[in-house]
Formats: structure tokens, C-alpha cells, sequence
């Protein structure tokens, strides 16, 4: 079994600050058994950290824009000759399909940085406001901490427009699936980053997570994940008045208007639902449908769900992998289990494991109808292949149930009208709307509004999240 003992501060790989640091294993989802373990990290690791990061900001915020693109060019460079790498890691350590984490998982990484030498290279972070000057200055030493779904993925959308602005870095990588996050420092370390500039510290939550929070030091914190670990890192930010943004999670609507091929609509939305396995923030998991086509709905729904191919994730053919953890597939069931017993009906899936895979955190891709807004399946977020499917009369009707819900993260419209669709996503409460299932446009902002979270990831917007504004008035005189 490998063993992950050592964090990267300072540009070195250092053991921990505890002489006997205690010692997590990292689990394979589709077996149940580790394989793998990492060291856990305390304050003291993230003090260290964070003095390393200090230190390298006094320097580091001053290089020029020329340097910052050579920097990103050479960990796209160490992100293309690693990527099937990468992909492996990510598959064993939370599950993914070794397709999907090969053409989604490890390609997204690469188009953000791509995207960020771009935006780069014409982002202007001075100008001129009558007789002031503005500048946008890199906003100081930043804290990460990033998710297991999507692991790479989120790490690079925090690290990589914080370096473009100039900010040095003290990550904590999810401590489910933490190894591509040792990949991806050792990719830095060889395109020759500054020492300091990045520095990880694996833990968890209560411990690195909070100290990353708390740290008078750090000036901003960028956290993914769960709405309730997102309230405690804006609790524990708040007595050192840091930036603290939060993409957090997510129940979106999808609105399928009445003019809208109904059996493609249907199909398409319930594979985007269960892509990753559910396990995507963004996930359309609500499915709202026009009330005299919602039985003809459950039909087409049924049958792609019944289909799907449900694997090992090393399988080329695998559509859909175990979920990250046992605690992400207790909680699933448990959910599913409360479906059940409010009395919604089960139109596909249910409890338990697929029949052929008796071992693995497989859950089965689930639908259920005949809900109200009471339940838990339509109030919570499942983060599981587990979709609802909801009846509309009006069009007024369907906007309201989109919106009604604490959640603001995505909503998807599908219509063959474009104007009709785009006049509908307009009046959606969410950070985004996916009109006719899009390609994923790199260059969008990704954040959402209401328990979803504040600020924004993903092209020119998230390179602003990590930049302070200076005025300095009478300049030009």
C-alpha cells in the first residue's frame, strides 16, 4: 500500500509537524477496501504553510503578466504529459468511469488553464475612471479547500486564476480523493513555481480545513462543497474579516417546455442528472414536465434509467461508477429510503446495490414521481444518480417550483422556441441556466445565488474573485 506522508511547503516535501501524525486511508469505492494512505495535517502544518505563502507573496505578487503565462504554459504542459495519469488516480480514488475521467475529469483541467493564459493576456488590471486610477492588485495569501466530485477539476479552477493574479496558495484537497491533488503539486514543482506560491497540507475539515479558515493570515478562503461545511468556514472566516466565496450545493430545475421534443428532452435530462454518478453540484435533478405529457415522461425516463451500464469504473464501457465513499452511499440510501416512505413512487431504481455488484458503493440510478415540496428527494441535495420528476400546468407554475427552493446553483430549459427559452431562463433564480443542454463553455462563470453560494469560478470572473481594487484618486493630475 502507498503511503502519502509528506506535504509540500515551501517548494519541499516536508513531513508533518506532529512527529506520529495520524494516518487516513484512501479507499478504492468500487471494492470497499484501501488502498492508499495520507498523512493528516494540523494548525501547525497550516501555520507553516502559511508562513511559506506570506513569505513568497512579497516577491511573487510583483512578477509581470509574461512570467505568470510561462508559469500556467508549464503546468499545462505537466497536465497533458500526466493526464492519463491523472485520470487513473481519480477513477480509484472516487470512482469515476475511466472514460469519463479521462474525457470530462482530466480535459476540463486542461481548458481552464488554457482559458486563463488567454484571459491573461488581455485582462486589464489598471484603468483609467476619470481622474482616478484603478488597479487590481492580488488580494494576498489565499486558503482552498476543494471537494472529491470533481477533485482535479476544482483544485485547478481555485489555483490557477489565483496564481494569474498573483496570490500565493495553502490548499486542503478533499481527504477522499487526495491523490491527484499530489499529483498536480508535483506538476507545479516541475514547471518551476516559486517556492511558496503553493503549499498543500492534506487533512480534514475540523482540523486543516477550520485552521485554514481561521488564520489571521490568510486574506481570502475559496471553498467547494456542502452548504453545512460552507455556513462553518463563513463562521470561522468572519472574526478575521477575510473574502470568503463558496460554491456550494445545488437542486436545479429543468424545465421542459411544452414545445420541446419531449422523449429527447427526457432522455438527455436524466443521463446529464446521472453523469458522475449524480455527483455533480450542478446536476438537473428536479424534472419538471408539462402535466399532460408527466406519464409519457416517467416512460422514457424509466426505460434510460433501467439501461444504463452500471460498472467497474476501469471498464472502457462503464457509464456510471460506484459513488466517492460509504458515507456518500449511506446518505443516498437514506434518501431513498425516505422517498419511499413519504409516498412518492418509485417509477425506477430503489434501495440497495445493482443486483450484479454486490460489493462497491453502487447505488442504482433512481427516479421518483408524485412528490410534493415537502419531501426531502425534492427539499435536499441528494448528490446521487436520484431524479425527480414533477408535473407543471403552466409555464408560471414551473418558473415558480424552479425557484421556490433554497438552492440556486443551475437550472436547465428546453425548448425548441429560443426566445421563448431564453425569456424563461431570465426570470430563473440561478447562477446558471443551461438552455437545450449546452456544450460547456469554458469561458462561463460558474457560482450561484441564494444557499448555493457567492462568487464565481471559470473564466474571466473567477481571475476578479482573487483580485482586491485599488483607487487611487488624482493620479492622473
Amino acid at each position: 500500500m502507498q503511503k502519502y506522508t509528506k506535504f509540500f511547503i515551501d517548494g519541499q516535501w516536508v513531513a508533518p509537524a506532529m512527529p506520529t501524525p495520524s494516518l487516513l486511508a484512501v479507499v478504492d469505492p468500487a471494492t470497499e477496501q484501501p488502498f492508499a494512505q495520507i498523512a493528516m495535517g494540523s494548525e501547525e502544518d497550516v501555520d507553516l504553510a502559511v508562513q511559506a505563502a506570506s513569505k513568497a507573496f512579497l516577491t511573487f505578487s510583483n512578477t509581470s503578466i509574461e512570467e505568470r503565462i510561462s508559469l500556467l504554459d508549464g503546468i499545462r504542459l505537466g497536465l497533458v504529459e500526466r493526464r492519463e495519469e491523472i485520470a487513473q488516480i481519480i477513477s480509484r480514488e472516487m470512482g469515476a468511469p475511466i472514460t469519463f475521467a479521462r474525457e470530462a475529469q482530466t480535459y476540463t483541467c486542461i481548458a481552464h488553464v488554457e482559458a486563463m493564459i488567454d484571459i491573461l493576456r488581455s485582462y486589464k488590471f489598471e484603468e483609467a475612471l476619470g481622474s482616478t486610477r484603478i488597479f487590481k492588485e492580488p488580494i494576498g495569501v489565499v486558503g482552498l479547500i476543494t471537494p472529491w466530485n470533481w477533485p482535479l477539476n476544482q483544485i485547478i479552477c481555485k489555483v490557477i486564476p489565483a496564481i494569474a493574479a498573483g496570490c500565493t496558495v495553502v490548499i486542503k484537497p478533499s481527504e477522499i480523493a487526495p491523490l491527484d491533488a499530489i499529483i498536480f503539486a508535483e506538476i507545479l514543482e516541475k514547471a518551476g513555481l516559486p517556492a511558496g506560491v503553493f503549499n498543500l497540507v492534506n487533512g480534514d475539515g475540523p482540523t486543516v480545513g477550520d485552521a485554514i479558515s481561521r488564520h489571521p493570515d490568510i486574506h481570502m478562503v475559496s471553498f467547494t462543497g456542502s452548504t453545512r461545511a460552507g455556513i462553518q468556514v463563513a463562521k470561522s472566516a468572519a472574526d478575521t474579516v477575510k473574502r470568503v466565496t463558496q460554491e456550494l450545493g445545488g437542486k436545479s430545475a429543468n424545465i421542459i417546455l411544452r414545445d420541446a421534443d419531449l422523449e429527447q428532452a427526457v432522455a438527455t435530462g436524466v443521463a446529464v442528472c446521472m453523469s458522475n454518478s449524480g455527483q455533480s453540484c450542478d446536476a438537473p435533478t428536479h424534472m419538471l414536465v408539462p402535466a399532460e405529457s408527466y406519464e409519457q415522461a416517467l416512460v422514457v425516463a424509466a426505460k434510460i434509467a433501467n439501461e444504463a451500464v452500471i460498472g467497474l469504473p476501469s471498464v472502457a464501457s462503464t457509464e456510471y461508477g460506484p459513488l466517492a465513499s460509504r458515507m456518500q452511499f449511506d446518505k443516498v440510501q437514506t434518501l431513498i429510503e425516505s422517498g419511499i416512505q413519504d409516498g412518492a413512487r418509485l417509477v425506477a431504481g430503489g434501495p440497495g446495490r445493482p443486483d450484479h455488484l454486490p460489493v462497491g458503493f453502487y447505488a442504482k440510478p433512481t427516479i421518483f414521481a408524485d412528490t410534493n415540496k415537502d419531501m426531502a428527494i425534492v427539499r435536499e441535495e441528494i448528490f446521487g444518480p436520484v431524479l425527480v420528476i414533477s408535473p407543471y400546468d403552466t409555464e408560471e407554475q414551473a418558473i415558480s417550483y424552479a425557484n421556490s427552493g433554497n438552492y440556486g446553483l443551475a437550472a436547465y430549459v428546453q425548448s425548441s422556441d429560443k426566445e421563448k427559452a431564453n425569456a424563461v431562463a431570465k426570470q430563473l433564480r440561478a447562477g446558471s441556466v443551461f438552455v437545450n443542454y449546452p456544450d460547456w463553455d469554458v469561458m462561463a462563470p460558474f457560482g450561484g445565488y441564494k444557499h448555493s453560494g457567492n462568487g464565481r469560478e471559470g473564466g474571466p470572473h473567477a481571475l476578479t474573485e482573487y483580485l482586491e481594487i485599488k483607487a487611487v484618486v488624482g493620479y492622473s493630475a
